[in-house]
């Protein structure tokens, strides 16, 4: 066994199985796990999914949401043991892999169309 499968191998235990199916446009809410002190706590945070970086276990997804006006954006790693839950909210119709031009958008131009989906 080389080098390459040896990590393959490891990383494959490391990945969660129970994630969602995650897509640019989605409104998701996060579980962050926070440290204060000795003691733990899950944070939630609600955004609108603007990019998202398939790799494996270094895949991440970046979330922006306005607060108090101001535009934040945090890029998680999904599969760290921090991320606790992903909830997906809503879904969006879009039409690029990237969303960053929301960042330029201001009010309600930074709205998305909602993705109904058939069954």
């Amino acid at each position: 066994m080389n080098l390459t499968q040896t990590v393959k191998l490891i990383e494959k235990d490391q990945m969660k199985q129970d994630l969602p199916n995650i897509c640019v446009g989605d409104t998701v809410v996060i579980g962050v796990l926070i440290q204060e002190g000795n003691k733990q706590r899950v944070q939630t945070y609600q955004g609108a999914v603007i990019a998202q970086h398939k790799a494996g276990l270094n895949s991440t997804i970046t979330v922006r949401k306005v607060f108090q006006g101001v535009g934040v954006e945090r890029v998680f790693p999904l599969h760290s043991p921090t991320v606790q839950k992903i909830d997906v909210i809503r879904r969006a119709e879009v039409r690029r892999a990237k969303l960053y031009y929301l960042r330029d958008r201001v009010g309600k131009a930074t709205r998305l169309k909602e993705r109904f989906e058939t069954k």
